[in-house]
């Protein structure tokens, strides 16, 4: 794909970066600045969400005709890398990045008028009912069970690890409602609102100290038939289409860039054996090897947004942008704690809490450092582990059998 920046590309950029200028508080880039997991916290995301609603920036990667922004792949590329550098929070995007084009794809037109619209504004917020105690990776082995009564299901089950459920209003749900054949052939996908009676929510605090996940408890859960996404028995088709673009729609590229970007400010800040440890040639060379792969991920993500515009989904190769992308988020979290060395230790989530007042214990930027590394231990698992990646990668891309 031609990166090359014409004329018309600059002035899109010096108008992104206006944006950004105007519109991106004080608070807003301390939360980015903050975050150690996958999003910004709720209430500035979902307040940064609102910001580029009215800009109609908020759904770059839709069609024009759901209201996407019509950008081409190097205009998003402008402005993902733009966002990476002015450090704009990360929006809580299930819904826009991926029960969004589920809909599009597979919804009724009923569906697509009423939830697409709910989405793009931030109106729903959702969160995903996938995996299950006893069903993670072996996704199709899942249990929670719909049972047709009159023009409802009722639905029965448990799902866990399920991200922002706290802050949901609607969850996109995985269920069995069928026992025969093949287990993938028994599932269908379904959207609940989180406010109906039976939903109970259980915090999980990550080993990072956060508030991130949840175990969500589904006992005679009242489900219209009509919200139904696709056939009933075929979810596991919807399921692995969303999964494409869990695994492939994010911009890796930037954000491991903007992550690179802070670790060197930590190693220029930084002191050993009597100089700069950016000077240090052990660790200059760590730090140069991350960002050659840093480039691989650039030219990669580069291929999949031209695949995306040109088929509109990102195919097999979203699961080659997961295992980079989450494997390098590991390493680049592995080596700020080396930068960082005993100043990572300390256990301080206030300090972490936008707006605070609390002296942090050492330099300001090693608050987050190992939090990020903590919570990153689980990026080679979520989505789909990178065994499971790298099984599809065989088979759809090399053609292994």
């Amino acid at each position: 794909m031609d990166m090359e920046m014409s004329a018309a590309d600059a002035a899109f950029r010096d108008e992104v970066r206006a944006f950004f200028d105007e519109k991106l508080t004080a608070d807003m880039r301390e939360a980015s600045d903050l975050t150690s997991g996958v999003f910004a916290e709720f209430e500035i995301s979902h307040r940064w969400h609102k910001t580029l609603h009215e800009k109609g920036w908020v759904a770059p990667a839709w069609p024009v005709e759901h209201g996407g922004t019509g950008w081409t792949p190097i205009q998003r590329y402008i402005y993902d890398s733009e966002a990476g550098a002015a450090g704009a929070p990360r929006l809580f995007s299930m819904g826009l990045r991926m029960v969004g084009p589920v809909v599009m794809k597979f919804g009724t037109d009923e569906q697509k008028n009423y939830y697409l619209p709910r989405i793009r504004s931030g109106d729903d917020v959702w969160c995903q009912g996938y995996s299950e105690p006893g069903s993670g990776s072996d996704l199709a082995s899942l249990q929670t069970r719909a049972v047709i009564d009159g023009d409802h299901y009722v639905v029965d089950g448990t799902k866990i690890w399920t991200t922002g459920a706290q802050h949901a209003t609607r969850m996109f749900c995985l269920v069995r409602t069928s026992t025969e054949g093949k287990p993938q052939e028994g599932i269908s996908f379904i959207l609940i609102d989180m406010n109906t009676p039976g939903i109970t929510i259980e915090p999980i605090i990550t080993i990072a100290g956060d508030h991130e996940v949840n175990q969500v408890f589904l006992d005679d859960v009242r489900v219209p038939i009509a919200n139904r996404v696709g056939p009933e028995n075929d979810g596991w088709t919807v399921a692995k289409y969303l999964l494409e673009f869990e695994r492939g729609g994010a911009a890796y590229a930037t954000l491991l860039e903007a992550a690179l970007k802070k670790l060197r400010a930590i190693a220029e800040a930084e002191s050993k054996d009597g100089g700069r440890l950016i000077d240090d040639g052990a660790f200059a060379g760590k730090l140069a090897a991350l960002e050659v792969r840093q480039i691989a991920v650039q030219a990669t993500e580069h291929r999949i947004m031209s695949d995306i515009a040109q088929r509109g989904r990102p195919g097999p190769a979203s699961s080659i942008m997961k295992v980079l992308g989450s494997e390098n988020n590991q390493l680049i979290s592995e080596l700020a704690v080396e930068a960082t060395q005993y100043y990572a230790a300390p256990y301080q989530p206030e300090t972490r809490v936008p707006g605070n007042n609390v002296e942090a214990i050492g330099p300001e930027k090693s608050v987050p450092v190992m939090p990020k590394y903590l919570n990153f231990r689980a990026a080679t698992i979520y989505a789909g582990s990178s065994e499971v990646q790298r099984n599809i990668m065989a088979k759809l891309v090399l053609g292994l059998r």
